[in-house]
């Protein structure tokens, strides 16, 4: 099979020059063949092995595929696997595979070119957790059948709270006692137990089964009955429960740290109750939630899920109990205190007991400073259920009587509103008490001396009494020592009867002053009231004509002042009149001149209360009664459809633009997100609806993505959800292949968060029931010959499409005696169709007969027929 062609040289070849042989291999069979070629040079021999190869394929694929571990998320995972041909044809591959787990292998068989690799797709969906170990067979040609293994773990998303010091699991937290107004924190882990990101919100769980609110769970039982009625039901729990941070983003096996405070206050009753009996429980549910993923909620709307297709949960619930005391200090010998009477400079002191009438919380306390008071110790502590005696001291630095508040902060933890994982020391209550005391002066024994006529330290221009008292009061003011001007003792007679406002003069006043102190004033002697000369010095006296020009001078500048401030006041009118000055106020000030009318209560209408919205910036927790709350405002307005696809107004543009926070998502509901189609039938049409529920007080933009051929009738795909709205989208499915059908489409919100929902059906071919396979024929007495041997038997369609089908009757080598009516028809979706069969009798008729349902691309059922004929003698 082996030709050689070659010429071989006569001489001998020079140096450089070369000789050609051509070598034919013809295979006649499919066999490798090997022989040798034998070259003489000179005196050497060698020999050139000569082989034949028939062309091959050398498939090869890999033996095992690790999915490695995925969350229990309805995604689909795709692996690929790799077939490659090292030989020089193409080869063919064929896959078998028989089970449930392995929805989806693209390409099934083929074609793998030489030198080449091709490339097979295996989705699994990661609907149910779980171990995967699944095999399929390959069909490689050359190579036989070859096992692959598909191995993997699905595992559900968990999320766990784990303490901080012992890294444990932690079911609930209790902060045990504290004062109202005072805060305790507790730091806890959120644990990320899955191979998956996953974006958190904390919701407060305040109308829980078994939580509590403010109930004194130590009382009895009338009173707990009694107190439910007074407690205030529209209590904000978010102000008193704090979750540092109260959403985030956990990698997969990531632990964040969280900070968990407790701020209990008191309830405001409808009347006043005893403080000593006012403590309040509460046990309240914290749930960290896996963002978006509300499913239950919604598929209660669709209907529900199956045990397979359910949602998995993906929260975890964090009990927190706490109980709130009021500051409960008591004094003796009482709140008001007062001090016996005392003189300046002298003390009085009171020893007062204060007293933690607390069984469980201590007490700390501070003074404030006050005025002519002074306390000792200023601060302090009292440890529960203990008492301390605290000096008060009445020291006045004035005379009178004095009634000071004493104001008492007692000290705790806070809150600290820049930082509110940390707690910092103020005060969180008050307490008054009244100091009452009273500074007295002393009596002093007052000499009177008699001025010769020499200018004192302290007088007035001409001189007077002076008042010299002991050593202790010398730097006192004198005080007056005769009100001459009132008495009429040593009045003259003529003079009794004056009535002018003229000025008394003292004794020591000299005749020969220069110059009064004011020209047009009169004196008088202080005790026989005689006018007394006033020598005026006209070298040093103003004459009338300069006083009248002093006058004048004085009236220029008061007018000259007066001018500028009416110009003032002119320009600032101007003013107001031109901001005033428009269509609507017309250059009137509103409301000038007008007054209010007395509007009573009756007359103020009644306003139905809206329920809060979550604004945007809320920085608070989310609660279940405020989303509970928005829910039925979204829902109870109504279903609309068919919306805007795109943004088109500038504040549909605005809020389509946003990047959401995980709370706002979380208010965004989209699902459910299992959408199950049950048993369908093929070449069918089915519709379901995927809910799309808008909280927030904006715009969003639903986007859907769908890449599955029997999903690609769904629409809209795109619409802009208006703010508190509910709408639909209708989501249709309808495919000709009969097998389970698990497929996932993913939407947008904004064009930026992804989401995605699980399609789940289960194809079925068409098919009709009959409700006999057996039918017996029996005559009824009293029927007309002909009639007695007739039977019905019911056709069913338990499928949601409507089929087609045609009876053939079955013979052999005898006609049948049976016939049924109608012979074909149409059955449609979940009813059925009555159908006759009548035996007719005759000579040598047959007794027994069959017939066949053919059903239009379905199935085929045997119906057998019996004649039972009763012979009369």
């Amino acid at each position: 099979q082996f030709k050689l062609i070659v010429e071989n040289p006569e001489k001998p070849i020079a140096s450089g020059l070369q000789v050609k042989a051509v070598v034919e291999y013809t295979p006649k069979c499919a066999e490798d063949l090997q022989d040798k070629l034998t070259l003489l040079i000179d005196d050497d021999v060698v020999h050139i092995p000569v082989l034949g190869l028939i062309p091959y394929c050398d498939l090869e694929i890999e033996s095992e595929v690790n999915f490695g571990e995925m969350t229990a998320n309805n995604k689909l995972v795709t692996k690929e696997i790799s077939i490659s041909n090292h030989g020089t044809i193409s080869g063919v591959f064929r896959i078998l595979y028989d089970g449930v787990v392995l929805l989806n292998i693209k390409p099934a068989r083929g074609v793998v070119k030489p030198k080449s690799v091709r490339k097979i797709e295996v989705d699994i969906c990661t609907d149910v957790p779980g171990a995967i170990k699944e095999m399929m067979k390959v069909e490689l040609e050359s190579r036989g059948c070859t096992e692959v293994w598909i191995k993997g773990v699905v595992v559900e998303q968990v999320l766990k709270v784990l303490g901080v010091n012992c890294g444990k699991v932690l079911k609930c937290i209790n902060f045990g006692p504290l004062y109202f107004g005072t805060s305790k924190t507790e730091q806890i882990y959120l644990y990320n137990e899955s191979p998956e990101c996953m974006d958190w919100v904390a919701v407060l769980e305040d109308n829980a089964i078994g939580g509590e609110m403010g109930t004194d769970l130590q009382g009895t039982t009338d009173a707990v009955l009694h107190d439910l009625g007074l407690k205030t039901k529209d209590v904000d729990v978010s102000t008193m429960i704090l979750c540092v941070p109260n959403q985030g983003t956990l990698q997969p096996y990531e632990k964040s740290l969280i900070t968990l405070c407790f701020s209990p206050e008191k309830f405001e009753r409808d009347f006043e109750v005893n403080d000593a009996s006012l403590v309040q429980d509460y046990v309240l549910f914290l749930r960290f939630e896996t963002v978006g993923k509300r499913g239950s909620w919604l598929q209660n709307i669709s209907g529900g899920a199956t045990a397979t297709t359910r949602s998995h949960s993906h929260h975890v619930d964090l009990a927190l109990t706490g109980s709130g005391f009021p500051v409960i200090l008591t004094f003796k010998p009482g709140t008001v205190i007062n001090f016996e009477d005392c003189y300046l400079g002298e003390q009085a002191q009171v020893v007062c007991t204060m007293k933690n009438e607390s069984k469980f919380l201590p007490v700390t306390f501070r003074f404030h400073k006050t005025a002519h008071f002074s306390i000792s110790p200023a601060r302090g502590k009292l440890k529960k259920n203990s008492e301390k005696e605290v000096i008060i001291s009445f020291s006045p630095h004035q005379i009178g009587t004095f009634d000071m508040k004493q104001i008492i902060d007692i000290m705790g933890t806070g809150v600290d509103k820049n930082n509110v994982a940390v707690l910092k020391t103020k005060p969180f209550h008050q307490i008054y008490l009244t100091l009452h005391g009273v500074c007295k002066s002393k009596q002093t024994s007052i000499v009177f001396t008699i001025n010769p006529g020499l200018t004192p330290l302290i007088s007035n221009a001409t001189g007077q009494f002076v008042v010299r008292g002991t050593g202790q009061l010398s730097d006192t003011a004198p005080v007056a020592i005769l009100k001459s001007t009132q008495t009429q003792i040593h009045t003259h007679r003529k003079n009794r009867n004056c009535e002018d406002d003229a000025l008394i003069a003292f004794p020591n006043d000299r005749a020969a002053s220069l110059r009064p102190s004011e020209w047009n004033k009169k004196y008088r002697t202080i005790f026989t009231k005689t006018e007394r000369y006033n020598y005026v010095d006209p070298e040093f006296a103003y004459t009338d004509s300069e006083r009248l020009l002093r006058e004048e001078n004085k009236k220029h500048y008061v007018h000259f002042i007066s001018r500028l401030r009416q110009r003032r006041l002119e320009k600032k009118a101007a003013r107001q009149f031109c901001i005033y000055n428009n269509p609507v106020s017309i250059g009137i000030k509103p409301a000038e001149g007008l007054k209010s009318p007395n509007i009573s209560i009756k007359e103020l209408p009644m306003e139905k209360p809206q329920p809060k919205m979550l604004p945007l910036d809320d920085n608070g927790m989310l609660t279940s009664r405020k989303l509970a709350a928005i829910v039925s405002k979204s829902t109870n307005e109504g279903v609309w459809s068919w919306f805007s696809p795109m943004p088109s107004s500038a504040q549909e543009k605005e809020d389509c633009s946003r990047t959401l926070t995980h709370k706002q998502l979380h208010q965004v509901f989209i699902g459910p997100s299992t959408i199950d189609f049950g048993d369908v039938c093929v070449y069918s049409t089915t519709t379901k609806e995927l809910h799309i529920i808008n909280n927030l007080s904006v715009h969003i933009w639903i986007q859907i993505e769908i890449e599955a051929a029997a999903l690609q009738e769904t629409s809209p795909l795109s619409q802009v959800v208006p703010p508190l709205t509910k709408t639909h989208i209708p989501v249709v499915f309808e495919t000709s292949t009969v097998g389970v059908f698990k497929s996932c489409f993913s939407y947008k919100i904004n064009n930026q968060h992804i989401g995605h929902v699980l399609v789940v059906a289960h194809a079925m071919p068409l098919e009709l029931h009959l409700s006999k396979r057996e039918l017996i024929l029996t005559p009824i007495p009293g029927c007309l010959a002909g009639t007695e041997f007739r039977r019905t038997v019911r056709v069913c369609n338990p499928r949601n499409h409507p089929a087609s089908f045609t009876w053939k009757p079955v013979t052999g080598d005898r006609k049948s005696a049976f016939t049924i009516k109608p012979t074909r028809g149409y059955v449609e979706a979940y009813s059925d169709v009555e159908c006759e069969v009548v035996w007719h009798p005759g000579f040598n008729a047959p007794e027994t007969g069959q017939f066949t349902l053919c059903v239009h691309k379905g199935n085929s059922i045997h119906l057998k027929c019996f004649a039972k004929v009763t012979i009369h003698v």
